[in-house]
């Protein structure tokens, strides 16, 4: 089902331009959104395994260590779930990560929350205009990403690149990246490439199932954080340098 234009749009690029307005670039480094699918089509046990595999991620060392490459300029961090119209909760709301214990803080808060919705379908466009006004709150950092993860295309409201077009001034400072989730990754993830990534260096990643999400959520949260990686075995990763 599809809604047409979000009403919240224009609401959200009037947050983003007031923002903006008081914006010091260098307070810190890397501000990332993390977005994670729990719509009807993610069962009980993909959502143990997403988040589990999300928690595994962010205490891996190789990970730890780019988060905290630069004490000077710190990331910070923020989780949460998105699946129908309405449907988008905050997990972990906006941390800066310091320290291995600001890792680990926030990994043992995800394991030990609940499932947010269960029943709601995939309303990808307002999930990524959910991830897009809460970076609108952090202007000071150097840069803004949205990581966004889903097994599935829109199918309620505003699709993403309706809400992309109808609210500019929110999406225009972010990149949006993408872990695409199933058997059909390779469809799944030319619709992420046209349709809902975008910004400088955007790519998607692929996870074959939710057993691969650690791995997959490992290799990009190392690519969104700067580190050059060598090939590894599993899926190959479908990229998208362009910028829109």
């Amino acid at each position: 089902m599809r809604r047409g234009r979000a009403p919240a749009l224009l609401a959200a690029a009037a947050i983003a331009s007031a923002a903006a307005g008081d914006a010091r670039a260098g307070d810190c480094r890397l501000a990332l959104a993390l977005a994670l699918d729990v719509s009807s089509s993610v069962d009980a046990r993909e959502y143990r395994l997403q988040t589990e595999g999300l928690a595994a991620a962010l205490l891996a060392p190789e990970v730890a260590e780019a988060f905290l490459a630069d004490p000077a300029q710190p990331v910070r961090l923020l989780v949460y779930e998105w699946s129908g119209w309405h449907q988008q909760v905050v997990r972990q709301d906006w941390v800066t990560i310091a320290g291995l214990a600001d890792l680990t803080a926030v990994a043992s808060g995800l394991a030990a929350q609940g499932r947010s919705f269960e029943q709601y379908p995939t309303a990808l466009g307002m999930g990524l205009l959910f991830g897009a006004q809460q970076l609108a709150q952090q202007p000071a950092c150097a840069e803004r990403k949205l990581d966004v993860a889903g097994d599935g295309t829109n199918n309620d409201g505003a699709a993403p690149d309706v809400v992309r077009r109808e609210a500019p001034e929110v999406f225009q400072p972010i990149t949006i990246n993408g872990l695409v989730i199933g058997s059909d990754v390779r469809v799944l993830g030319r619709y992420y490439q046209e349709y809902v990534v975008q910004g400088p260096g955007a790519f998607v990643e692929v996870a074959t199932d939710y057993a691969d999400f650690e791995r997959a959520m490992r290799r990009k949260l190392l690519r969104e954080l700067g580190v050059m990686q060598m090939s590894e075995a599993g899926p190959p990763t479908a990229v998208r340098p362009a910028v829109r």
